[in-house]
């Protein structure tokens, strides 16, 4: 099978497309055939060395896929040759082929197309944990989603919409916010030449109820005065490659509620409330009510191209491989 292989951490530039050999599924591990696998902020952060969890050189990149079941392992039996499945590995989606463990796979609803299962879990679950469970986000409440173009931020314009929210949308184009507007935003502010807190205060008429946050930099500090006393603002990346610091006078004065969202922690944390979020979730998939926005898709031989679009931020909603 021919796979991405990441042989020095370095930029996307620095992966080569290799033969390698197909692996073999073992006890309780199924083998996927993949059909697309989607491109993760992560995944950049990974390459370079420079995420919390370090993957071993040499590896292949990639966290989330789609595709068909090719084989199966000794005591997996609800799963067969060709059944649609999607799922999610630390690292091995940028290949022909994938094994992973039975539990990390579900199975794809009926007349969901493949590259809408490859597209859908880790930034609709983000999101979706992020404002149902961590927020705590109430119908009528005001809602700012910075990054709103991107994978999570686009799905948070969704599910804030979904959960009855009014969405304040922040993105660094025009062609983002529109893209935004029709996924349900009822204002959005160019991040790129509007003062964030400005923009926010005169998008509402006064501070917000809730920010979700997937970027990071200098734009955290401008949302976070521009959140009203008890708001809750919540953490969930740094896609701006930039970890801010906060002024802890403006929690102080604000009394604002500042909580973060990393999925391993949530789960081993609030495995009730993990569960109760995932449920709603896929049920809200299986329904067509959330429909992952793909605004390219490249060969295996393109994937740096499609990280690079993921890494400078030129991407909207998810950027797919079809290996």
């Amino acid at each position: 099978m021919r796979a991405a292989i990441c042989h020095e951490y370095g930029p996307p530039e620095s992966l080569r497309v290799e033969d390698v050999t197909t692996p073999t599924p073992g006890r309780g591990d199924v083998l996927v055939r993949i059909a697309y696998a989607a491109v993760n902020f992560p995944d950049v952060l990974i390459i370079a060395d420079r995420y919390q969890m370090s993957a071993p050189v040499p590896f292949t990149p990639g966290s989330e896929f789609s595709g068909t079941v090719v084989d199966v392992g000794y005591g997996v039996s609800d799963l067969a040759r060709g059944d649609r499945v999607f799922g999610a590995a630390f690292v091995g989606a940028f290949a022909d082929h994938i094994v992973v463990q039975r539990e990390a796979l579900r199975s794809v609803p009926h007349d969901v197309p493949l590259e809408h299962a490859a597209g859908f879990w880790v930034a609709h679950a983000t999101a979706y944990h992020s404002l149902r469970s961590i927020a705590a986000v109430e119908p009528g409440d005001w809602v700012v989603v910075l990054g709103a173009g991107g994978g999570v931020g686009l799905a948070a314009v969704e599910i804030a919409t979904l959960l009855g929210a009014r969405v304040v949308a922040a993105a660094s184009s025009p062609e983002k916010l529109e893209l935004c507007t029709a996924r349900g935003a009822v204002a959005t502010i160019d991040s790129s030449s509007v003062d964030l807190r400005d923009g926010i205060r005169t998008a509402i008429g006064h501070d917000a109820d809730v920010v979700i946050d997937p970027v990071g930099g200098p734009l955290t500090e401008r949302a976070l005065r521009a959140t009203r006393w008890g708001g809750r603002y919540v953490s969930v990346g740094f896609a701006s490659g930039e970890i801010p610091r906060i002024p802890l006078n403006l929690i102080l004065l604000k009394g604002a509620i500042v909580r973060g969202f990393e999925f391993a922690s949530f789960a081993r944390e609030a495995p009730e409330l993990q569960r109760r979020d995932t449920a709603e979730l896929l049920q809200l998939f299986a329904d067509r009510k959330l429909v992952p926005h793909i605004s390219s898709v490249h060969s295996l031989d393109g994937v740096a191209e499609a990280l690079r679009a993921v890494t400078d931020r030129r991407s909207t909603g998810k950027v797919l491989i079809a290996p």
